[in-house]
């Protein structure tokens, strides 16, 4: 048989219209080159290269298990050098026999192996791929060499030290470059059953990587970083580039339609959200006119809820079908989909479908159990396998079109009935759909009598269980709400179903029961959920509508989860516990206690300008958990963007509007602000003028006043001025509404200045009462000066609560401003973000979960 490659161009081409020349149409398949067979017209628009999922996924993983290996070398360097010497107590063994030289081993790996596989693409004329590999082994030298750089530079000795190797008496981090350079080149070079040369060249790798462990020229976890280092580039440059589509078009495609027992006439591609793009990049390489695809309704709405290649197969005989496509590129997507679906949600069986046979087992599964409970569902044909793909070729449905494109006046109460008893006839079956959104819901007309297809059952359950069934129906109620309101849904719901079926709806009202593309038109008809409670209610009193449980952990789990892995790793990487407890042992323990006490009483003061700025009325006792638990965020956030989200949590879950708290807690940062800073220059000018031994002297007054003019005479350039009033103004629309509401009750402003005050001076006596732990004397201005300037420029660098930053500042404001000697203001510093910082954390992460489990949060 021979075939023209796919062009996809999307003419229609018969032997009459030919025989003026060659066509300007689509592909031809001139079936065994019998000129009595059919010819086979195929408009088609290819992929030629596929971006791989599986690509990035094993990146990612390949980076995460690079982190784990430097871990257990830096965490466990007596489990690596343990595993280490016992490999290498096979040396003296592994000379005797070995009889090839070391250096050869090393020159095969370095030389012989990526001019083999170099050659082999070149031969094969593929100069891209030759290309991609190239890259891919400058990207992996580049990394491992980076890598390589930062241990030896910046990373903990203990880290370097399980890296290294013995060499001439001295430690060597060993990083082999030539490995990572070598994986990176053969994982973008192919498949090993499809290139030779890549075949051995694996085999020789592993060879000489375990030569060299065992007789000591590399250390294990740097053997394995190297490696993962190379995959990782490698997987890197093939995700980004793409590699060759293993998909089946053309006469691959047409071959497995026949193997389906089908000998098709005409296979048109039905449009989709891709080929589009994949028209265009065509008509590029090709000089011709991009392809204009169409489709039925029905078989567009089956590209749309399956996310599957679709064709519409015309037989010889005349039949009319359509080929669903499944291609193996696209099943690790959607299976880990699956299965973090079914890990988050109750009542979804944990599925491992990620092959492709088991992803079209599934499909013709859930296909024959839908069509044998008497479901009106297309009727699966025949399957076959071509390349990477799986075809599926079905009955097509007449001339239905789907409820999306549906005109509201065809949506009539028989109708509505019709679709319900389709879905009825599934769950008395016991299976249930799953996916029920708009494109899987098909319509026709016979005789004037709607008639209802239900499709797309890939996502369904056989011997489904009764959470399964009741998600069912609120999928389809909320779908019907949106098309024709909550009232006119659940009479015909009611029409059909039981009352105890109806009533069990009403704990499922909530977007995580409902279909991507059904929650996507939610959110443009917010109402419709609210909707359908009150009528749920009104028809039925007796039913609940209190939402129920279904998500195993949702956001603020999985947030409280993140914070606490970020908390213990700032614990065990950021501070030095043996420097802490120096400090500690050191100090008076009585100053410190109330160091400590003051630095809580700060949560409190801060919750009272809190709640003198607040629209509603806010209890000083929860707003002071909420300043509580903004502690324990504050590890994975800036200085002052913890409280600030909490504070905006805890008034939107009051019911304050978004525009509302958002202009609250912007008010109460910018009072924060303005007293700190008026605290400041006050304190400055004070100290500048009275007869305290401060190192603050004219001088300095004049350099700050010509910093000042110099900003104020930046602001006279156009541009700057531009850009300070769009970073200034927007906060000021925000605040300026609140804050003259607040002046006009003179309460709320005493109130917050005050708070403000006071939070600011618990923090200046916390640091006060450190000085004196460690015996040291300092005026209260000169304190003040110290916290207030090394607060402020610890915070403006972007870490977690400051963290590393303020202590410096401090420590060198404090050295700056009191002349104490740099090693005891580094133990106060350290002592006062003790007290005031760290030791609060676990009230933090106490207050959090309550908070959380009365619903503030």
């Amino acid at each position: 048989m021979s075939s023209t490659p796919p062009s996809g161009r999307a003419a229609a081409v018969d032997a009459d219209r030919t025989r003026g020349g060659a066509p300007d149409g689509p592909t031809v398949d001139d079936h065994g080159g019998d000129p009595a067979e059919a010819r086979v017209v195929v408009e088609d628009v290819p992929t030629v290269r596929v971006h791989h999922p599986t690509d990035l996924l094993n990146a990612v993983v390949a980076a995460v298990a690079v982190v784990l290996v430097l871990a257990l070398a830096f965490y466990a360097p007596n489990t690596t050098s343990g595993v280490a010497e016992d490999v290498q107590g096979f040396a003296d063994l592994l000379r005797s026999i070995l009889f090839i030289p070391v250096q050869l081993l090393e020159v095969l790996v370095a030389l012989v192996i990526p001019l083999a596989v170099l050659a082999e693409l070149a031969i094969r004329r593929l100069g891209r791929q030759l290309l991609e590999g190239v890259t891919a082994a400058v990207v992996a030298v580049a990394l491992n060499e980076a890598l390589r750089f930062v241990i030896v530079e910046w990373a903990p000795s203990d880290l370097a030290d399980g890296l290294s190797i013995l060499v001439k008496g001295d430690l060597v981090v060993s990083l082999p470059p030539v490995f990572a350079m070598v994986v990176a080149l053969l994982t973008v070079a192919g498949p090993r059953g499809r290139r030779r040369t890549v075949d051995w060249s694996w085999n020789v790798l592993w060879i000489s990587g375990a030569v060299l462990l065992i007789i000591g020229r590399v250390s294990l976890p740097g053997l394995v970083v190297s490696l993962l280092l190379g995959r990782v580039a490698g997987m890197v440059v093939r995700y980004v580039s793409g590699v060759q589509s293993e998909r089946a078009y053309g006469t691959s495609l047409l071959d497995g339609i026949r193997r389906a027992g089908f000998e098709p006439a005409r296979l048109a591609r039905v449009a989709d959200d891709t080929t589009d793009t994949d028209a265009a990049r065509l008509a590029e390489r090709e000089g011709t006119e991009p392809v204009q695809l169409d489709g039925s309704p029905a078989s567009r709405a089956l590209t749309r809820s399956t996310g599957n290649r679709v064709y519409e197969l015309t037989t010889t005989s005349g039949d009319e079908l359509d080929v669903l496509v499944i291609d193996g590129d696209r099943q690790v997507v959607g299976g880990l989909e699956r299965l973090w679906r079914s890990i988050r949600m109750r009542g979804i069986e944990g599925r491992s479908v990620v092959s492709l046979r088991q992803a079209t087992s599934r499909a013709a599964l859930q296909a024959y159990a839908a069509r044998a409970a008497g479901v009106r569902t297309p009727q699966l044909l025949s399957i076959a396998e071509a390349e990477d793909s799986m075809l599926l070729v079905q009955e097509r449905p007449g001339r239905a079109v789907p409820l999306a494109d549906l005109p509201p006046e065809r949506i009539t109460d028989d109708l509505l009935r019709e679709i319900w008893a389709q879905l009825q006839l599934a769950h008395v079956a016991g299976v249930a759909h799953r996916a029920l959104t708009s494109d899987v819901v098909l319509v026709d007309d016979l005789i004037g009598q709607p008639v209802v297809w239900l499709v797309g059952w890939e996502k369904g359950d056989v011997a489904s269980s009764d959470l399964a069934r009741r998600m069912d129906v609120t999928q389809l109620v909320a779908l019907l709400a949106l098309r024709v309101g909550a009232t006119r849904a659940l009479e015909s719901a009611a029409a059909v179903l039981p009352e105890a079926d109806l009533a069990a709806v009403g704990p499922l009202l909530q977007t995580i029961t409902l279909p991507r593309e059904t929650r996507e038109e939610m959110r443009a008809h917010k109402q419709v959920l609210a909707d359908l409670r009150t009528e749920l209610v009104a028809r039925l009193p007796e039913a609940s509508v209190e939402p129920e449980q279904l998500v195993r952990f949702g956001a603020r789990t999985v947030l409280t989860i993140l914070l606490t892995v970020v908390a213990i790793f700032a614990i065990l990487t950021t501070i030095n516990v043996e420097q802490i407890g120096e400090a500690l042992s050191e100090s008076d323990w009585r100053w410190s206690v109330i160091a400590f006490a003051l630095g809580m009483s700060t949560l409190v003061t801060a919750a009272l300008a809190f709640v003198a700025f607040s629209p509603v009325r806010l209890p000083v006792w929860r707003a002071t958990l909420v300043q509580t638990a903004a502690t324990f965020v504050a590890l994975a956030a800036p200085a002052g963007i913890g409280p600030a989200a909490l504070n905006l949590r805890m008034l939107t879950k009051r019911g304050v509007s978004t525009t509302l708290s958002a202009a609250t807690v912007a008010l109460v940062q910018v009072s924060q602000f303005i007293v700190t800073l008026v605290l400041l220059l006050g304190l400055t000018i004070i100290s500048g003028r009275s007869e305290s031994q401060l190192p603050i002297s004219g001088a300095m007054l004049v350099a700050i006043g010509i910093v000042a003019a110099l900003v104020g005479a930046s602001l006279l350039v156009p541009p700057v001025r531009q850009w300070v009033l769009a970073k200034s103004l927007p906060t000021l629309q925000r605040t300026w509404p609140r804050l003259i509401e607040v002046l006009g009750q003179p309460w709320r402003l005493a109130l917050a200045v005050g708070g403000n005050l006071a939070m600011t001076l618990g923090y200046i006596l916390a640091f006060d009462a450190c000085l004196q732990a460690l015996n040291q004397d300092a005026s209260l201005i000169q304190v003040a000066l110290v916290y207030l300037a090394g607060n402020t420029a610890g915070a403006l660098v972007p870490t977690p609560g400051g963290m590393g930053a303020v202590e410096l500042a401090l420590a060198g404001t404090l050295t700056t401003i009191t002349g104490i000697n740099a090693g005891v203001a580094t133990s106060i510093a350290i002592l006062f973000r003790a007290l005031t910082y760290w030791l609060r954390i676990p009230f933090g992460w106490a207050a959090m979960r309550y908070l959380q489990r009365r619903g503030e949060l």
